[in-house]
């Protein structure tokens, strides 16, 4: 036994369809932040003693966002900044630096440098290495 679905059967589910897809799915508009009126665009350049440096991270300071610098140690920050935000920035080998964004700050040139990291000890090489296992 087959059932018909009348045109206006048809149309009933396709507004029900319709409906449930608009009401369980959340909708954004636009928000009233001023971040990005108020804020300016960072542009730098990150170098150490010997050029620019490619791959050195650039984050603002407490969140997740940030950029990576391009082989000529260039970068341009993602988002608008405000007047006290802090960058940090970090590579490895290298002492991680902070920058305060000022009034007149639009653009950075940072130069890091390398971080010496000693040893004390040697490692003992006299005896051979043996799992412990348990067989």
């Amino acid at each position: 036994m087959k059932i018909q679905l009348t045109s206006t059967r048809k149309l009933w589910y396709t507004t029900m369809l319709v409906f449930a897809i608009f009401a369980f799915n959340p909708m954004f508009g636009q928000s009233n932040t001023t971040t990005s009126q108020k804020g300016k665009t960072i542009k730098g350049i990150v170098s150490n003693e010997s050029g620019p440096i490619l791959g050195a991270n650039v984050i603002l300071k407490d969140t997740n966002m940030g950029v990576v610098t391009n082989e000529k140690g260039e970068f341009t920050f993602p988002t608008a900044l405000k007047t006290g935000d802090v960058l940090v920035i970090s590579f490895i080998g290298y002492k991680t630096k902070e920058f305060k964004i000022k009034d007149t700050t639009t653009f950075i040139k940072l130069t890091i440098y390398e971080e010496v990291f000693e040893f004390t000890g040697a490692p003992n090489s006299n005896k051979r290495y043996k799992s412990k296992r348990n067989n």
